[in-house]
């Protein structure tokens, strides 16, 4: 396979002249397909894998315990605790991640209902990243505070990429609906 190019030069007080010159495909013009195709598969199952993970964690008691101190600190999740218990609530976050990985994941048979997947995932997001402003400790003190993250201020930051992400499958989606 060939790649054509169109080249147009404009002479002095005369018509421009265009010239076409064939040069050979690369590497990266064949195997541009794949890589789109890559490029589609990757960020969709790897937020699944990702979202089902983290869901499927959420049923134990590390995980329930690990995200205690983001919750009860949120002024739009506290209330939650009560009435739900820390595990209770953990596990009823799991039931939605969990939920939110499958609807993700079942894009090329229905992508409309894919993207309810994804308008969770947003909205999970758009959540644990509130907990950067809510959250006591996200930034580090010893470092002077913003912008140095502490531990905790790492593990929520990522969240701004799976976001991206999860518009990006909300795109998808609905283009292929």
């Amino acid at each position: 396979m060939a790649v054509h190019y169109s080249v147009y030069c404009i002479a002095i007080r005369e018509e421009p002249i265009m010239t076409t010159f064939t040069a050979p495909a690369t590497l990266s013009t064949k195997a541009l397909p794949v890589i789109d195709r890559l490029g589609s598969a990757l960020p969709r199952y790897g937020l699944v894998v990702v979202i089902a993970w983290i869901g499927l964690m959420k049923f134990t008691a590390f995980e329930a315990n690990g995200i205690q101190p983001l919750v009860a600190h949120s002024p739009f999740m506290s209330w939650m605790y009560s009435i739900f218990s820390v595990m209770t609530f953990s596990a009823l976050l799991g039931v939605v991640e969990v939920a939110a990985a499958v609807l993700l994941a079942v894009k090329p048979w229905w992508p409309r209902i894919s993207a309810i997947g994804s308008v969770i995932a947003i909205g999970l997001f758009v959540a644990t990243l509130s907990f950067l402003f809510t959250t006591p400790g996200v930034f580090e003190a010893s470092q002077g505070g913003f912008p140095m993250l502490s531990t905790t201020g790492q593990f929520l930051i990522k969240d701004v990429a799976l976001l991206g992400v999860s518009v990006w499958t909300l795109a998808d989606a609905l283009k292929r609906r």
